[in-house]
C-alpha cells in the first residue's frame, strides 16, 4: 500500500511558506493507518529496538505512540504542553521551524534506565524531537532510538539528534 499518497499537502498552513503534509487523510483510512502502524512496528523489530516506553509529544505524537506502544508491549508516556500534566514535571523550551514552544513529562514517568522511543508523526528541523531527548536524559531513561511516519530531510533534523537508530517512512 502506497501510505504517502493517502497524505494530503496543505499549502501556506500554518503560515505563508510553509508546505503542511497533513495526515489526517491517512488516518481515516483503516487500511492505511492498519497498514502504516504494522510498518513502523515492523521498522522497531528490525531494528532491534526493545523499549520499556513509548514516548510520544503532544498532539499527533499521541496518535501513534499508543499504536506502537500496543505492539510492542511497552507502556506509553506523554509529553505535553505546558499546565496539562498534574503531577512534578521537568520542562523544557525548545526551538519550532517557525517559533518556539515548550514540553513538560512528569519527573517520575521514567524509572532510571528503563528504554525509551520517542515517536512523532513529522520530524523537521529536529527541534521538538531533540527536547524530548533532554526530557528522556533528565528522567535518567535510555534513549532507543526515534520513530516518525514522515522526514522533511531538507530542514536536516536528524543532525540534531543523539546518535540511535532513526526511524522514518516516509522521507519528503
Amino acid at each position: 500500500m502506497d501510505i504517502q499518497s493517502l497524505i494530503r499537502n496543505i499549502h501556506d498552513f500554518p503560515k505563508p511558506g510553509i508546505l503542511f503534509r497533513d495526515i489526517t487523510t491517512l488516518l481515516k483510512h483503516p487500511d492505511g493507518l492498519r497498514h502504516t502502524t504494522d510498518m513502523l512496528v515492523q521498522r522497531c523489530r528490525e531494528t532491534g529496538l526493545e523499549p520499556d516506553y513509548i514516548l510520544g509529544m503532544e498532539s499527533r505524537g499521541f496518535i501513534f505512540a499508543p499504536l506502537l506502544a500496543y505492539q510492542l508491549n511497552a507502556g506509553f508516556v506523554p509529553v505535553r504542553k505546558p499546565g496539562k500534566l498534574p503531577s512534578k514535571v521537568y520542562s523544557v523550551e525548545y526551538e519550532l521551524e517557525y517559533g518556539t514552544d515548550c514540553l513538560e513529562i512528569h519527573q517520575d514517568a521514567i524509572e532510571e534506565g528503563r528504554r525509551v522511543i520517542i515517536v512523532d508523526d513529522l520530524i523537521a528541523t529536529g527541534g521538538t524531537a531533540k527536547a524530548t531527548a533532554d526530557l528522556v536524559e533528565r528522567c535518567g531513561g535510555h534513549l532507543e532510538g526515534f520513530v516518525f511516519l514522515i522526514e522533511l530531510t531538507d530542514l536536516e533534523g536528524r543532525k540534531k539528534l543523539p546518535d540511535v537508530p532513526i526511524i522514518s517512512l516516509i522521507e519528503y
